[in-house]
């Protein structure tokens, strides 16, 4: 694909994670708030503002450690470098239990500033409700990242970092279906993963971070 301008991992995720004609989530808000939380943490790692120690022991205690004090002027990212500044020093499992806390409003409110999304709203039981839609106001953004991953299942392209990073989000995450390709989707996911997998061990490290912490969603709902 020719190169084009790239949103943030987190805001191609939220972009994914929805239908692009109805706006509806494909799946449960808190879910996808996890996987946007690795997604911020995957964007300062390959920016070089953090690493995750140590690299081995049990999925979610590894901890992302800052290697940047400076501001970057985006509100959620400088918002989680401060998190991963304070004193506790969160462990993965802990980041992905607290910091998804309304990450998906400030992820969606972000796209609405930027023109990305565009807010609609409608009347409900005779007027008395009012409900809100988000619906992509420029479909080439999901439809570009969208096609990447789609390029990148299929062997057409060799992925980037960045791209790596956002199959292994889609396949723990369960969005593999809404590449809307002919194929079998837990061998599409396992395609996914394994691209993932080829790149940068910290993100594998996040990514299988989000995963558990995903299972313990279930979990909890269960309990």
């Amino acid at each position: 694909m020719a190169s084009t301008a790239r949103l943030p991992l987190r805001d191609e995720l939220f972009l994914l994670g929805h239908d692009d004609d109805t706006g509806q989530p494909h799946l449960h808000r808190h879910a996808l708030a996890v996987g946007l939380a690795g997604a911020v943490l995957i964007d300062l790692f390959l920016a070089g503002r953090i690493t995750i120690t140590p690299h081995g022991g049990p999925v979610g205690e590894q901890r992302p450690r800052a290697r940047s004090v400076h501001p970057v002027g985006d509100l959620i990212t400088d918002s989680a470098l401060t998190a991963v500044r304070s004193p506790s020093s969160p462990t993965l499992r802990a980041w992905l239990r607290d910091f998804p806390h309304d990450l998906y409003e400030r992820t969606r409110a972000g796209l609405v500033a930027a023109g990305i999304l565009r807010q609609t709203s409608r009347r409900r039981l005779g007027g008395l409700v009012r409900a809100d839609t988000y619906l992509v106001a420029d479909t080439k953004w999901p439809v570009i990242a969208r096609a990447r991953l789609r390029y990148l299942a299929t062997g057409r392209e060799q992925p980037d970092d960045h791209t790596a990073a956002l199959a292994g989000l889609v396949a723990v995450l369960g969005l593999s279906p809404y590449l809307y390709l002919d194929h079998d989707t837990a061998a599409l996911a396992s395609r996914l993963r394994a691209v993932a997998d080829q790149h940068y061990r910290p993100v594998q490290t996040i990514t299988a971070a989000v995963d558990a912490a995903l299972g313990d969603l279930v979990t909890a709902t269960y309990r």
